[in-house]
């Protein structure tokens, strides 16, 4: 089940990354100072995003746990 560790572990990685990507996209555009309704459309098009990225790495940190359990 070792093969499941690593697996888990990159796919938390890829979701760590799409982290990141959607705060510094956030930081980016509070940054600049954007009006009210530019922003409201920059969140709605990172909150997907974040959603998905938040979503891989719940599942890598599961696999991960699996592969140590069943190891």
């Amino acid at each position: 089940m070792e093969w499941l560790i690593w697996v888990g572990a990159v796919i938390s990685a890829i979701g760590l990354l799409g982290l990141v990507w959607c705060i510094t996209t956030v930081a980016r555009a509070k940054k600049a100072g954007l009006e009210d309704t530019v922003m409201r459309d920059v969140l709605k098009r990172v909150l997907p995003r974040n959603l998905a990225a938040l979503f891989l790495s719940v599942i890598g940190l599961m696999m991960v746990i699996l592969g140590i359990s069943f190891g």
